[in-house]
């Protein structure tokens, strides 16, 4: 082919540019009847190119919008990109319309291969660089070059007299649906008048000159561009021009524009995308902010209005709202009439919730806000077929989802297991799993009840999830086997293990190759950092993993002198030994390094209470109540017998555990340097053991509350002994008449420096508590003797509650 002939070519060729507003429902359903009566033989959309082979898969009905392209860089998550479709996207309809005519696909836009070739901060520097420049230019010109540039729209309607652009393309558009393609055209050339673009925009439109000129050379003679709006100008000449191309840059300074760009390695998915995604920026740039209702436009064209409210009255019922057909029918009269008072077409969005929430909502905000999450947003998860390219730990993830039943969904799902059952056990150890991948598919609630064999989650689904299993996808094929290589990474530091930041091992789940030797490496790794990948490590059942894992705890808590550390580690590790019980997950070689654990404490507790001021000894009580609590679990263990012996907290020969944590307690509680915090505490929790009777502790208690002690010693003593709960106070007469004692004998600037500490401490006691123990006072200040107080009691009507509480018992006579 001669020069001449691409030329002639060209003059002959029909090029129609359809300009669009992304995600536009009236653009889309236009677009789609333009289409259907020009019949081109190819079709070209704004999109990154190498999406041209992933076309075919939007004839499969598996691929449900919204979904969206992702354009990423192989190992560099953060340099990545969407392009989402929703059924009511013009692009998504063009797509449609050549999968039914059977003609071809071709993407038009600057490949991703050069927009994601530089890093985001790289990026964020040149468009700071622009700014920059800009101001030198004028700051108020170019600022407003800057937003018609990227809000063409809100040019137009700012010079239709709207201020809101959404509702301007709704009048002129969405509501209308027969806006001509060459109206839009003149428009947006108006508003580009003296416009040159520079920089990126300038090589996105030079490279949608050269793929049409590509087209044109292969010889297709009718071609449809579709494209935003804003482009139509730089992709076609003016109406009546013999070319297509009249007016616009040759092919020779659209490709020096385009020589030398950047490039990177790119891959490119479909993804499963979300209606509340697409009010965020994306490949298109802006977005919409009420999708459901643009969804609601494109597929009820016929009395959207109507449809509409029947349907946000369905939504209040469900919430056993009461609403009406009457209330339905008064609320679409007031959406016409306010239509018909604004001078607007037909009743937009801003018109039906004002209906709503006058009419059906009664002026009840709570409720519109409901209509706003589930219909005006309207979220919900679009579907991709098992045939899009995926990454292997994707598709296994796919696979297990199905195995275990639990969908993907773009709402908040509340999901309640109970461990006892194998499916709800295979679905938390695949929820754990995912967190250690980085992946939060589900965010572990607090159980609402106290057996430890249940969990409560909440699922939702987002789209950038994809990126995280891709990035994932580096520690292994299978979910359990990149948990495994995460958690061994970890354990080591980073690095050690394989992965990302170092060479694989043996294989995925296996030890070998890298990841040998990074036991006793832990690197910065702190001691409870790997007790809490213990626990996390055994929620997620990675046997393979957990030897490594207790490898460097070992070595981690053998160079740790600091007891705190130890004292924070400690917890953590029985929970997680206790988890061989309660998940039958074997747990061997804890009990000794939880037995370690605790022995240090208890060795080194003398010194870890030496010479602490208040911040630290109300951090080192903190320490002390979760040790305590532990070693009661420990204790609770050894008395159920544990699962074969290993979960056990007690080893034959030796003390419990109990026994040797009260032992530490009394050895350092009478000691004269102890700060009163401490002191307080450890004598509640040697009392409450057993370990001290009633009169001792009063007797320790009178010491503490002796003259020759600071009043601030005193009120933290006391804040310490009543931390555990203020019942005490009320069964025990003395202890309560010791303190009321002292605070009645306190001189009255002494008792204004310790009310604050007080009002802490008693503020903490429930409600009834607090009430009890005032009873308690006032009795203590009548001089009234508990047989007086006795004389009080209606014997015939405290009869008939022995009689009740005896028969709940068994005893009744």
């Amino acid at each position: 082919m001669t020069r001449a002939e691409p030329e002639a070519a060209a003059r002959a060729a029909g090029v129609s540019v359809l300009g669009v507003r992304h995600h536009g429902p009236g653009s889309a359903r236009s677009l789609r009847a333009e289409l259907e009566r020009l019949k081109p033989d190819i079709v070209l959309i704004e999109g990154p190119p190498e999406a041209d082979e992933l076309v075919a898969l939007a004839a499969d009905p598996e691929l449900e919008p919204p979904v969206a392209l992702l354009a990423h860089v192989p190992g560099e998550p953060s340099r990545a990109a969407f392009w989402p479709f929703a059924v009511f996207s013009p692009e998504w309809q063009a797509i449609g319309y050549a999968a039914e005519a059977g003609v071809p696909v071709r993407f038009c836009d600057l490949p991703a291969a050069h927009s994601l070739a530089s890093p985001a901060e790289d990026a964020e520097a040149a468009v700071e660089a622009e700014e920059k420049d800009g101001e030198k230019d004028g700051e108020e010109k170019d600022g407003e070059a800057r937003a018609v540039r990227i809000d063409p729209i809100g040019a137009l309607a700012r010079a239709a007299g709207y201020d809101d652009p959404e509702r301007w393309w709704e009048d002129a558009v969405e509501h209308r649906g027969d806006t001509p393609f060459e109206v839009i055209a003149e428009a947006m050339a108006a508003v580009r008048e003296g416009h040159v673009p520079e920089g990126n925009e300038a090589r996105r439109e030079a490279f949608m000159r050269r793929t049409i000129r590509r087209a044109v050379k292969d010889g297709f003679e009718r071609i449809a561009v579709v494209c935003g709006a804003w482009h139509v100008p730089a992709l076609a000449g003016p109406a009546g021009a013999r070319r297509w191309d009249a007016g616009l840059p040759p092919a020779r300074a659209d490709d020096a524009l385009l020589r030398g760009l950047p490039k990177a390695k790119v891959e490119m998915t479909w993804v499963p995308w979300t209606y509340g995604r697409l009010g965020a920026w994306s490949g298109y740039g802006a977005g919409v902010t009420s999708p459901g209702w643009y969804h609601h436009l494109f597929a009820a064209p016929d009395r959207p209005v109507e449809r509409w409210l029947t349907g946000a009255a369905g939504v209040l019922r469900a919430e056993d709202l009461p609403v009406s057909s009457a209330h339905v029918i008064e609320a679409v009269r007031l959406a016409h009439s306010l239509a018909v008072l604004r001078g607007r077409p037909l009743a937009g969005l801003a018109e039906v919730t004002e209906a709503v929430r006058a009419v059906l909502c009664e002026g009840d905000d709570l409720p519109v806000e409901l209509i706003q999450r589930r219909m005006v947003v309207g979220e919900r998860l679009g579907r991709v077929p098992d045939t899009t390219p995926m990454v292997p730990l994707q598709r296994h993830l796919r696979e297990e989802q199905r195995r275990l039943r639990l969908k993907p969904e773009a709402l908040d799902r509340e999901l309640d297991l109970d461990l006892r059952k194998p499916l709800d056990l295979d679905r938390s150890r695949l929820l754990h799993r995912l967190r250690l991948l980085g992946v939060g598919w589900g965010t572990l609630r607090e159980s609402r009840g106290k057996g430890t064999f249940r969990e409560s989650w909440t699922l939702v689904w987002r789209p950038e999830f994809d990126i995280d299993l891709i990035e994932a996808s580096a520690w292994g094929t299978t979910v359990p086997a990149a948990a495994a290589a995460r958690v061994r990474d970890l354990a080591g530091g980073g690095g050690a293990a394989g992965g990302p930041s170092g060479g694989r091992g043996s294989g995925p789940g296996g030890r070998g190759g890298a990841g040998q030797g990074g036991a006793g490496q832990s690197g910065g790794v702190s001691l409870a950092d790997l007790t809490g990948l213990v626990e996390k490590c055994l929620l997620a059942d990675l046997p393979d993993a957990l030897p490594y894992v207790l490898d460097a705890l070992s070595a981690r808590a053998a160079l740790d002198s600091d007891v705190t550390h130890l004292m924070a580690a400690l917890p953590a590790m029985v929970r997680a030994q206790r988890y061989g019980d309660v998940r039958g997950t074997p747990a061997a070689g804890l009990s000794t390094i939880v037995d370690a654990l605790l022995t240090r404490v208890c060795v080194g507790l003398g010194a870890a209470v030496t010479g602490l001021d208040d911040d630290a000894a109300r951090d080192l009580l903190r320490h002390v109540d979760a040790v305590h609590a532990a070693v009661g679990l420990l204790d609770s263990g050894a008395a159920g017998g544990g699962s074969g012996g290993e979960t056990g907290g007690e080893v034959p020969g030796e003390e419990p555990p109990g026994t040797r944590w009260l032992a530490a307690l009394r050895a350092v509680s009478g000691r004269s340097d102890l700060h009163g915090l401490i002191e307080g505490r450890i004598v509640r929790i040697l009392l409450d053991a057993g370990d001290l009777d009633a009169d001792r502790a009063g007797r320790r208690m009178s010491r503490a509350m002796s003259a020759g002690h600071p009043p601030a010693r005193v009120a933290a003593w006391v804040e310490g002994f009543v931390s555990g709960g203020g019942l005490l106070l009320v069964h025990d007469a003395r202890l309560l008449g010791l303190i009321d004692g002292w605070l009645t004998g306190l001189a009255p600037e002494a008792f204004t420096d310790v009310l604050p500490l007080l009002r802490r401490t008693f503020g903490a006691f429930a409600a009834p508590e607090r009430r009890s123990i005032g009873e308690r006072v006032r009795s203590l200040g009548g001089g009234e003797s508990a047989a007086a107080a006795a004389e009080d009691i209606d014997e015939e009507r405290a009869a008939a509650a022995v009689r009740t509480v005896l028969e709940i018992l068994g005893r009744a006579s």
